[in-house]
């Protein structure tokens, strides 16, 4: 039970902080850089929980 608390806590902290990259007063290209490096991160953290990596 307490992987599945941690893998929603991080999905949830993901879409929290593409959320707010969108709110950004930056370019469209940047934007989608940093878009980029927070799901590779993310999807990263999810592997780690489910002990994948």
């Amino acid at each position: 039970m307490g992987i599945l608390i941690s893998i929603l806590i991080t999905f949830l902290v993901i879409i929290l902080v593409l959320y707010l990259i969108n709110m950004l007063p930056i370019d469209g290209r940047a934007k989608q850089i940093v878009r980029i490096i927070v799901i590779i991160i993310g999807v990263l953290s999810l592997l780690k929980y489910l002990a994948v990596y």
